[in-house]
């Protein structure tokens, strides 16, 4: 039949009536289907009415392309109706049959397309000119971009894939941008759908992309166990490149308990250890990262030892990229956690090799404060403590008991606790210089700084000749006593009051810890009943009076 030259609304209009009022009430055979079809045609209509009202229906690329697609169905539509008035299929039953099947399909698809377009807000949108503002400009190409994903041929839907890694690689605005216009829903379905391998890669770039956008993660969060499996299939199965920006977005969802516990219980610590083994050096890294965050809960653990996670975790220790070796050594820190057994067996495997050699090479630019708290896992363990004590591991801490980062000073403060664990260790540590850079981290400006030093130096002077090293420091006293003021909350009071406990024999150090005001202190302690405050305060004797008119 010849197609009338109108606009695209009114020619499916035209069609639609004419297949509604001198088609469909003719037909004798598929009646059933048909009244199917009937139905469809009817959610079309009241759709080809709301795209009328929209002044861009006709000049918008998507609404054209989409009524286009409407025309061309309603005209297969009308051509096997009229083969449908005979009862006698010329074509044949099962032809005719499959033909009404592809066309009622079709219908679905045209009237969730038409769905998706008006409430996009794409219509809404006009033509946008270069007169908006940049980020007018950006929110209406990414209410495009999220629509075009959604409606049209794969081959459309690859195109506006590509606008849309282009658009969010740009900057962390247009990340934020995208997201706030739905994106994200829309980039989980076309991963669970049957999109082409192209697409999937595309679309899980796209998401770790979004993922290292700290504003925007909850939203890829909120999306639960229908991304992680997907991201959990692309590991077992997908291609090295969608392997890593999987792993990439799986660092962001793997802090959580629940999708922890999702993604042991679906295989996915399986598959990163394999990428660990077997993947390129950068995919190591980040599968390694992934495995790091995982370890911290318990629910995974056994998943880690059912996989001989530890023996693919040392490997990588000893022989992967910087990035691989610092996520492994702190995937077996969180590992070995309060498992004295685990401890043992990777010792045994040769880890205070891989931790010393890591530890000697570690960049500058890369941080050794993974290590250091390897080394307070394992000093943990006496069975440990005296090998790493005769491997030199007390001249590296005291090398980065002096770094200017906090959090690598605080870690080996605690190492320093852990390994002070007989006279022979406390005086070896005094002697290679750890007193002095421990007192000054009384002064940190972390509360977490002040008590780790207070705990390192509490079990340090215990031994005599470390006494007498803290009496010569300069303003050792003075930071102890500052560290017993009860405005400074959450910090244990036990441990400045064990350290001025072991020196106050000395006549000199109570005169100090009195003119700093040690016993003002001290009595708002033993109300409070800290562990040896009493004891400390009686043993400042004569100088009580003192204490008294002491400056607070």
């Amino acid at each position: 039949m010849k197609i009338p030259e109108n606009d695209p609304i009114t020619l499916s209009n035209d069609l639609l009536h004419s297949l509604l009022n001198h088609h469909i009430p003719l037909i004798q055979s598929f009646k059933g289907k048909w009244g199917l079809i009937k139905s469809k045609l009817a959610d079309l209509q009241t759709q080809l009415t709301d795209f009328s009202e929209f002044q861009t229906s006709l000049t918008n690329p998507l609404s054209l392309d989409l009524l286009h697609s409407i025309s061309q169905t309603l005209t297969d539509a009308i051509l096997s109706a009229e083969k449908c008035q005979d009862t006698n299929l010329t074509e044949g039953k099962l032809k005719t049959q499959s033909d009404i099947d592809s066309i009622l399909a079709k219908l679905n698809q045209n009237v969730k397309d038409c769905e998706i377009l008006i409430k996009s807000g794409v219509l809404q949108d006009g033509i946008v000119s270069g007169s908006g503002s940049k980020r007018e400009l950006v929110r209406a190409e990414s209410r495009n971009l999220t629509t075009r994903l959604q409606i049209g041929s794969p081959e459309s839907k690859n195109l506006a894939m590509d606008s849309v890694l282009s658009l969010i690689q740009e900057d962390d605005k247009n990340v934020m941008i995208a997201v706030a216009q739905g994106i994200v829903p829309v980039l989980v379905r076309l991963l669970d759908c049957n999109s082409c391998l192209d697409i999937k890669e595309k679309t899980v770039a796209a998401i770790s992309i979004i993922s290292m956008v700290d504003s925007s993660k909850h939203v890829l969060i909120a999306e639960g166990l229908l991304l992680l499996n997907q991201l959990i299939r692309i590991l077992e199965s997908g291609s090295g490149f969608a392997k890593e920006k999987a792993c990439i977005a799986l660092q962001t969802l793997s802090f959580s308990r629940e999708n922890a516990r999702a993604i042991g219980s679906r295989g996915g610590i399986c598959s990163l250890l394999e990428i660990c083994q077997a993947g390129t050096p950068s995919s190591q890294g980040l599968a390694s990262g992934v495995l790091r965050n995982l370890a911290v809960f318990e629910e995974t653990r056994e998943n880690f030892i059912e996989e001989n996670a530890v023996f693919v975790l040392i490997g990588l220790a000893a022989s992967g990229t910087a990035l691989a070796q610092e996520n492994a050594i702190g995937c077996l820190c969180n590992l070995v956690k309060d498992d004295e057994n685990l401890k043992l067996l990777i010792v045994k495997e040769g880890v205070i090799e891989c931790l010393r050699n890591y530890w000697d090479s570690c960049p500058p630019m890369r941080s050794p404060e993974v290590a250091v708290e390897l080394l307070r896992e394992l000093a943990s363990s006496q069975a440990i403590a005296e090998g790493l004590v005769s491997d030199g591991f007390i001249v590296r801490l005291v090398a980065v008991l002096n770094l200017g980062v906090s959090g690598v000073r605080i870690a080996a403060a605690r190492a320093v606790s852990e390994l002070s664990c007989n006279t022979k260790t406390r005086k070896e540590m005094g002697e290679l210089g750890c007193i002095g850079p421990l007192i000054k981290m009384l002064d940190g400006k972390a509360v977490e700084e002040k008590e780790a030093a207070a705990k390192a130096l509490s079990l340090l002077v215990l031994y005599a000749g470390n006494r007498r090293i803290f009496r010569k420091s300069e303003g050792g006293i003075v930071s102890t006593v500052q560290l017993l003021d009860t405005s400074i909350q959450n910090l244990d009071k036990k441990y400045p009051v064990s350290i001025l406990a072991s020196l106050v024999h000395s006549k000199k150090c109570r005169k100090q810890m009195i003119a700093a005001g040690a016993s003002v202190h001290l009595k708002k302690l033993v109300d409070m009943n800290v562990e040896g405050s009493k004891k400390l305060l009686d043993g400042l004797g004569r100088g009580k009076i003192w204490g008294v008119f002491a400056r607070p």
